[in-house]
């Protein structure tokens, strides 16, 4: 069964899958210091693979039916520079994410996962190429004005090249925040036939794009591919996924469904980093069942959501769920 087969399988008996959250988020609880580095936890790949296999291992436990891999900010070139590695040893730690995902699925398959739990899935993650220069430009895709198409395609392939080649149930094209660059990753993921994917935008508001695109426009570039299974929204704040839903419902290919996973609400300094005022991160359990309704297959969170979000979340959409681990 194919993941698009799989997703419509686990919709139809069990309501949406639920994502994971904030792997670099968790990882900072466990004490990995990642503010400012260029690779954030993709620097772990290399340095302490088990950290990360922990902070997966957490979120399983916590309800999550989807763990995403440390590749967001993961590239050839970054772990060439950043690293002192070789190209070919880049490859291998950019692999390394869907493998370290894996072992981690089939440890709780086989140590922990409750009755009648689903096995998990993993999606290798692809940050937009703002992640790449690390300046907040994936809030703003300020970029793309001076790239074309096929420079983001020739940019981002080896990155999906070799997610696609390790064999994840998903690829996430994350917090794209141009037209542009999203026209590029729906060309590029032709290339890889045998790969599913789902494509979520960073947002400006409850109707538009961090570009200014409206995110209506956004969602018929995703209605073009036969491989995508969702397209949605990703960290931005909770209370603009119902809005940026409702402005593009009528536009959704009904082949696709809506994917969301916002953010606590908290406001990011590209210097001082996550500025703590009242957190919307509460309202993510109860929000989810209005983008339930709307259609939403895939409801998780992104940056500062943690391991014990989700596991409310699961209740709030499952029911139940087994307590958050206090040790791995």
């Amino acid at each position: 069964m194919d993941s698009s087969a799989r997703l419509r399988h686990y919709m139809s008996d069990n309501g949406p899958l639920i994502l994971d959250g904030g792997l670099a988020t968790e990882l900072e609880a466990q004490g990995a210091h990642l503010q400012g580095d260029p690779l954030w936890s993709a620097r772990l790949l290399q340095t302490n693979p088990q950290a990360i296999r922990n902070a997966h291992y957490r979120f399983l436990l916590s309800g999550a039916d989807v763990i995403t891999t440390a590749t967001y900010q993961a590239s050839v070139p970054r772990f060439v520079s950043h690293l002192d590695v070789s190209s070919e040893r880049a490859r291998e730690l950019l692999m390394s994410g869907v493998q370290l995902a894996k072992e981690t699925v089939e440890r709780f398959v086989s140590e922990g996962r409750p009755a009648g739990r689903r096995c998990p899935l993993v999606a290798g993650s692809v940050g937009p190429y703002g992640a790449f220069l690390h300046n907040g430009s994936e809030y703003t895709g300020a970029y793309a004005e001076q790239m074309s198409v096929d420079e983001l395609k020739v940019w981002h392939r080896p990155q999906v090249d070799c997610l696609a080649a390790a064999g994840p149930d998903f690829i996430a094209f994350e917090t794209i925040p141009s037209m542009k660059e999203a026209e590029a990753l729906v060309e590029l993921l032709r290339e890889f036939p045998n790969s599913k994917a789902w494509l979520s935008f960073s947002c400006k508001d409850g109707t538009c794009i961090s570009d200014g695109s409206l995110f209506a426009d956004a969602v018929q570039i995703a209605n073009r591919s036969t491989q995508l299974v969702a397209v949605g929204v990703n960290c931005c704040s909770p209370a603009l996924v119902e809005p940026l839903l409702d402005s593009a419902g009528s536009q959704l290919s009904p082949d696709l469904s809506w994917v969301a996973y916002p953010n606590s609400g908290e406001e990011w300094d590209t210097e001082r980093g996550w500025l703590s005022s009242a957190k919307a991160s509460a309202l993510i359990p109860e929000l989810s069942r209005t983008w339930r309704k709307q259609g939403a297959a895939l409801i998780g969170g992104c940056c500062r959501i943690g391991p014990a979000h989700i596991a409310e979340l699961r209740r709030q959409l499952r029911g139940s769920c087994e307590p958050p681990a206090s040790a791995v």
